[in-house]
């Protein structure tokens, strides 16, 4: 399933604070459907909470457009993986929010946030190295 047509976009915002909040990846739809991305890939939600919780232990920096002459240009200050079973845990209807990977961040460049505001930068982008794997079609 594609959905490169349905953006992401920030979802909360604060401008007195210049905070951001949205999802940075959803692996499955509310509605069960598997997302494929951008670049053609289908995340799977365990291989996505993994990637959340060592970019929360190691990194935690947000630069701006994967650019690293940008330097640190936001601070991660809120990140949770919603899986079924933290869902189930948090007592949250199947089918309510999709299985994903929801984040906030502090903006501390001020021309950064500018763009924020604008529109200019309207959505996360997770950045990451993974093997790519084939997968074959079972309808075949």
């Amino acid at each position: 399933m594609s959905d490169t047509t349905n953006k992401y976009t920030i979802c909360k915002r604060d401008d007195d604070r210049m905070l951001a909040f949205g999802w940075a990846s959803v692996a499955i739809r509310a509605d069960g459907e598997v997302i494929e991305d951008w670049q053609g890939d289908i995340i799977e939600p365990d291989v996505l909470e993994n990637a959340a919780y060592e970019y929360v232990m190691f990194y935690g920096d947000g630069g701006e457009m994967h650019d690293p002459e940008s330097g640190v240009v936001a601070k991660l200050i809120e990140s949770v993986v919603f899986t079924p079973e933290k869902m189930q845990a948090m007592g949250i209807p199947e089918g309510t929010l999709p299985v994903g990977w929801w984040i906030g961040f502090k903006v501390t460049d001020p021309d950064v946030w500018e763009k924020v505001k604008d529109g200019t930068y309207s959505m996360f982008s997770i950045e990451g190295v993974a093997e790519r794997v084939e997968v074959k079609d079972t309808d075949e």
